[in-house]
């Protein structure tokens, strides 16, 4: 069993930077494939970034350029480097994780196996 815990999120500003962290339990940190996806008040959860064990990369059109994923394998933790945020980012985010065993066809299609419990990110003037 994996367990994720963000941290990081808060009030910001139309057009201010936000960085969210997620800290994993467990081990195969480095294998794992992570995501950051989001669900804006009345919406549905949607992706927002994924990075792969490898390192490969996948953004959602609505963040691409403004957002950046990365891993800290020696810390076990997966960031989210938000700028130019604006309304529309208002959302909660969630940290997830697929097992260390999955491989890419796996990660790409298929909802993660682990979820954390989801940070309020709030962008108001």
């Amino acid at each position: 069993q994996v367990q994720l815990e963000e941290s990081g999120g808060g009030l910001v500003r139309p057009g201010g930077s936000l960085r969210l962290s997620c800290t994993a339990s467990g081990s195969q940190f480095r294998r794992r494939a992570m995501a950051w996806y989001r669900q804006p008040p009345g919406k549905q959860r949607e992706l927002v970034a994924r990075i792969t064990g490898s390192g490969g990369l996948a953004y959602a059109d609505s963040v691409k350029g403004r957002c950046t994923i990365s891993k800290d394998n020696a810390k076990n933790t997966v960031y989210l480097t938000m700028n130019s945020l604006n309304l529309e980012d208002t959302a909660v985010y969630y940290c997830a994780a697929w097992t260390s065993s999955a491989i890419l066809s796996t990660v790409v299609s298929t909802p993660p196996d682990y979820w954390g419990q989801g940070i309020q990110v709030t962008v108001s003037a």
